[in-house]
């Protein structure tokens, strides 16, 4: 099945299954790709590096610390909603015709507690954008990326959800670019007993927001109507 159930990572199966061809034309080394030229890794965050994908839950200063067996959600990108693409051609992606692709590379988090028993958490990720054969001119992309705080239990329960635009501007002759992001203000309700055990972060793409939804203009205000007096009678 193409869809995914959470809110906000709904896409169309067509479009899934055309980007999902062109990756494995990519990792396969389509031979109408530009050489990607090697480029050092961008500067990361203090707390991404040292905390990794396993990040200790602590305490914000002034607030209480965090039950010693609690375990900050793990971060788990996607089914769908993995790889962003566009092309020249919409109606028909193919490798031939792709503008730029971006992917996750690494993801990590952290957790604190705050005040009202409220735990604080930020979800970091990295990721990579390869400019395809009509990708030349292109020189910033926005990469629309979705958070969302879920349990999963029987049903999934959608906690709290954040999506975030963010820019990556792409080097001349450079077709090849890592970015770093990080969200914060992932915040929910400390859970009770061992209830954490069945929360995580989904991290994915979401090309419904790519750009900011226009405001739909008010309605228009109906003309009143003035009913004629009667006239008077002659007398």
């Amino acid at each position: 099945m193409c869809g995914v159930g959470v809110s906000g990572f709904k896409f169309p199966c067509g479009i899934l299954c055309a980007a999902s061809a062109v990756l494995m034309l990519l990792l396969a080394g389509c031979s109408s790709l530009p050489s990607m030229p090697s480029m050092s890794m961008p500067s990361m965050p203090d707390w991404f590096t040292s905390a990794g994908s396993n990040a200790n839950a602590s305490a914000a200063p002034g607030a209480p610390g965090l039950p010693a067996n609690f375990e900050c959600p793990p971060v788990q990108v996607r089914t769908g909603a993995a790889t962003l693409t566009d092309s020249a051609n919409p109606g028909e992606p193919t490798a031939t015709n792709l503008r730029y692709q971006v992917t996750v590379t690494t993801t990590a988090r952290e957790c604190r507690l705050g005040p009202g028993n409220t735990v604080m958490m930020k979800v970091g990720m990295q990721g990579r954008v390869i400019l395809g054969p009509e990708g030349g001119t292109v020189s910033a992309v926005t990469v629309p990326i979705r958070f969302a705080v879920v349990r999963e239990t029987v049903e999934t329960k959608v906690l709290t959800t954040k999506l975030d635009r963010v820019p990556v501007t792409i080097p001349p002759n450079d077709s090849n670019v890592l970015f770093t992001h990080v969200t914060e203000w992932l915040d929910f309700p400390m859970p009770r007993g061992n209830e954490i055990d069945s929360y995580l972060v989904y991290i994915g793409f979401d090309p419904a927001g790519a750009e900011p939804q226009p405001k739909r203009p008010a309605p228009k205000a109906k003309p009143k109507t003035v009913k004629p007096r009667p006239a008077r009678p002659a007398g």
